[in-house]
């Protein structure tokens, strides 16, 4: 089974420099909103077995013009998911970027992210567990087809940390940018990375290939 990973495309925070976190009524840019339909059409048609949501407006935004464009899903391919909703930083939410980065603690984020928690906020690693539970719950849902989850930068960092065996202090070397996508193949024991942050791919043209889940030797063979 295939894991679509898609981040918000950018946002109004974005555009300003500021982490938004989980401050409401935080929604898409002008080029946030050209991506999303960019995003819509570069997923097409594949088969679904079921669509995950983080709760936060640039999420539910993002992925409208795609949903819009299928035909008609059941209420439980549907899913609205609180354990993939943006990290808590806590007090950090809405300060600018460039005045964090001076804080005492953003070498912490930078170099040892799994001791991070941020004030009245939550710590990175809890983030990487519950973003990692509802991956699993997917996995357990009836059905065929692959799973898409649509989420924020930092989870989706934590999520493929995860499932490629890496330490969460390691998860700042991966790079997720808006509107991307990601996919994992989970038709094996080990899950496997065959995209990563793509912002231009047809991608569903990936995942209406045949199914990776072979030994491999040398690389992968192709479409």
């Amino acid at each position: 089974m295939q894991i679509v990973l898609i981040r918000h495309a950018h946002s109004q925070a974005n555009a300003k420099g500021i982490l938004s976190g989980r401050l409401p009524n935080i929604k898409l840019s002008e080029k946030g909103v050209q991506q999303s339909g960019e995003l819509a059409n570069r997923l097409g048609k594949f088969p679904i077995k079921q669509i995950r949501v983080s709760p936060m407006g640039r999420c539910q935004e993002t992925i409208a013009p795609w949903l819009a464009s299928l035909p008609k899903l059941k209420n439980d391919q549907v899913i609205q998911d609180e354990k993939l909703n943006e990290v808590d930083y806590g007090s950090w939410s809405g300060k600018k970027l460039v005045v964090l980065s001076r804080h005492k603690l953003w070498s912490v984020v930078q170099n040892k992210p799994s001791a991070m928690y941020f004030p009245d906020g939550e710590g990175l690693a809890h983030m990487q567990q519950r973003a990692m539970q509802s991956v699993h719950d997917s996995l357990l849902a009836k059905g065929k087809g692959a799973v898409v989850l649509v989420s924020h930068g930092d989870v989706i960092k934590a999520i493929v940390s995860s499932a490629l065996g890496m330490h969460l202090d390691d998860f700042q070397r991966i790079v997720i940018d808006p509107a991307s996508v990601t996919i994992l193949d989970y038709s094996t024991n080990q899950p496997r990375l065959t995209l990563l942050n793509d912002s231009r791919s047809q991608v569903n043209e990936m995942l209406n290939a045949p199914n990776r889940g072979r030994n491999l030797l040398g690389g992968g063979p192709g479409k």
